[in-house]
């Protein structure tokens, strides 16, 4: 489309040309899954040739900006005001433009990268450009704990704050590597992006795969593959961080174990193994018992597992509830005017069950 056409559509839409303006076909736009422009920056999406095209253009928007947000269709020296919700739900004299307005600034990565980089630059933050990988090891440990705990309590808000400042954590180091003449942040993307290819083979190859326990063991198969691409002499478990809590580290053991065949037949055999290793706790020499009691939490990780639960989470929940319950018995005991060393133990699992019919 040519400079006039579209001048002449922003003379129909009333506004001057800006000064940053992303331009897309529609049938590109449309077959897309999530819009491919920076949403601080005002688009101009052309060719909407359908009232089809113009509700899977309108799809693509909403992964990025609210079903409220206004947007303009212009055509035929028409120009109709609507909601992002209502496109495509109106008629239209096909083919039409839509114009969809800038989201606030900060709503970009581009723009996210660049106040990271700022924080970086001589006239940026003294602490954050003291910064190294290891000094910030304890923030990314702590953000994604605090990440976990808004899913673990399906908090959105919480979730879409910690999601932000994990991100921060990831921009930051990346940075960090590009000032070291590492690497960029633009190598990590292509190189997770050639990977996510890569092994997704039924997604954008032309492997058949319909069952997810089919994905995870085609998935080991093409990182074995890698692995002796690489020449290396890793195995099928190094790759999993030691520094993982222990029983994410027992859970992801066993799963990439399986996924090649080494697994019980089924959940009796693990029920038994649990069994087995709770008498050996029951037989254990002292020195020994912290060695079988591994063995049991190994086994009953392995039981999560086969239930499609995930041990650590399921622990948390446990955590979580135990201290709920007893702060009941806390808080009883100061309504009795007594503290909790002076409370038997009767009267204190009295609080306990209290709090457990209270459903907390």
């Amino acid at each position: 489309m040519d400079f006039e056409k579209i001048a002449s559509i922003f003379e129909t839409l009333r506004l001057s040309l800006p000064s940053k303006l992303t331009l897309l076909d529609a049938q590109e736009f449309s077959s897309k899954h999530y819009p491919p422009n920076p949403p601080d920056i005002d688009l101009l999406i052309l060719n909407v040739n359908s009232a089809d095209e113009a509700r899977q253009t309108r799809f693509v928007l909403s992964a990025a900006y609210a079903d409220s947000h206004e947007v303009v269709v212009v055509g035929g020296g028409m120009r109709r005001e609507e909601k992002l919700s209502e496109f495509g739900e109106g008629a239209y004299d096909f083919p039409v433009a839509l114009f969809v307005p800038a989201l606030e600034a900060g709503t970009s990565f581009e723009a996210f990268a660049e106040i990271v980089a700022h924080l970086r630059a001589p006239n940026g933050c003294p602490w954050d450009k003291e910064q190294t990988h290891q000094t910030l090891r304890r923030p990314l440990l702590e953000e994604t704990y605090e990440t976990l705990s808004a899913i673990d309590a399906d908090d959105a808000d919480g979730m879409r704050e910690e999601f932000g400042d994990l991100l921060l954590q990831i921009v930051l180091n990346s940075y960090i590597a590009y000032q070291d003449g590492r690497f960029n942040f633009t190598e990590s993307v292509k190189g997770v992006y050639d990977k996510i290819v890569r092994r997704h083979p039924h997604v954008f190859g032309d492997a058949r795969l319909d069952s997810a326990d089919g994905v995870l063991q085609n998935w080991e198969k093409l990182k074995e593959k890698e692995r002796e691409g690489k020449k290396t002499d890793k195995g099928i478990l190094d790759g999993i961080s030691l520094a993982l809590p222990a029983l994410n580290q027992a859970q992801e053991y066993q799963a990439r174990a399986a996924r090649v065949g080494f697994d019980w037949a089924e959940v009796d055999s693990v029920l038994d193994k649990i069994r087995e290793e709770i008498e050996e706790v029951k037989t254990a020499k002292p020195e020994d018992v912290g060695g079988e009691l591994g063995d049991l939490l190994f086994a009953l990780v392995n039981l999560c597992r086969w239930r499609e639960v995930d041990a650590e989470s399921a622990l948390r929940g446990t955590n979580l509830k135990f201290k709920r319950r007893f702060a009941h018995v806390e808080n009883g005991a100061k309504k009795q005017g007594c503290s909790l060393s002076e409370m038997s133990l009767a009267e204190m699992d009295a609080l306990w069950n209290e709090a457990k019919a209270l459903g907390l």
